[in-house]
Parts: C-alpha cells; sequence; structure tokens
C-alpha cells in the first residue's frame, strides 16, 4: 500500500487536533458514547458533567454532518463506530519553588477522531416492530 488510508463502506470521521485535556480524561469521555446510536451519545454529552463534553459533543455532531453531506448516510441509522483518543504536544512550564527552586510542571494535549457508521450497533438486535 502508499501510505493512503482506505475509508470503510458506510463510515465518516470527525478529527480535531491539539484539545486542550490530557488524553486520560479525553479517554473517559470516549468511553461513555463508543458503540452507542448518535441520539444517545449525543444526550449523554448533554447531561455530562465533564468540561470536555461539549468539545466531544461538537465533533460527534461534525462527523454526523460529514456522513450526511459528504457520504450521504442516513443519519437516523448512525452510531458510533470507533472514538480514538492520542496524545498530542506537550507544553513545559517551571513555577517558582521554595528557596530558589523550581518546579516543572506540564500541560497536556489531546487528538481525537471520532468515526460514525450506518448501520445498528454491534451486539444490538435488530427491531422487531410491526408495521401498522
Amino acid at each position: 500500500m502508499t501510505g493512503k488510508r482506505v475509508r470503510e463502506a458506510k463510515t465518516a470521521e470527525a478529527r480535531l487536533k491539539a484539545l486542550r485535556v490530557s488524553p486520560q480524561k479525553l479517554a473517559l469521555v470516549a468511553q461513555l458514547i463508543r458503540g452507542r446510536r448518535v441520539e444517545e451519545a449525543l444526550r449523554i454529552l448533554a447531561f455530562s458533567k465533564k468540561r470536555i463534553s461539549s468539545d466531544v459533543g461538537r465533533v460527534l455532531e461534525s462527523a454526523v454532518a460529514n456522513a450526511e453531506n459528504n457520504h450521504s448516510l442516513d443519519i437516523d441509522n448512525l452510531h458510533v463506530s470507533r472514538v480514538e483518543v492520542g496524545k498530542s504536544v506537550t507544553m513545559k512550564r517551571w513555577r517558582p519553588r521554595a528557596r530558589g527552586r523550581l518546579g516543572r510542571y506540564r500541560r497536556f494535549f489531546s487528538n481525537l477522531v471520532i468515526v460514525v457508521k450506518e448501520g445498528a450497533p454491534p451486539g444490538v438486535p435488530p427491531s422487531h416492530k410491526k408495521e401498522s
């Protein structure tokens, strides 16, 4: 392969780079929505008390918009198939300490990739609604 990634059929993705939160904290929010239907994931993020959940919600909405506009997918039948959290840059900062010394601390940044896929989420049986 020549280094190009092949996109799966019936998927769309959205990325956010250099998000100002540590990857560990972002992974906690990502775990809440992984594998869920899009409507349910947006509802979970809307009522989450985590600071970063609003940014994750915006990325998820962007992935849904990409699915609808760029790939002509049915937005009522989407689920979150993959959420990737990765490290980005780390800013190194210094704070004065006692007796003329320095204390080093780091400010972490993260990358986020959300992939939505058309179809029922894995592990969920298809609905057996009767048409009237």
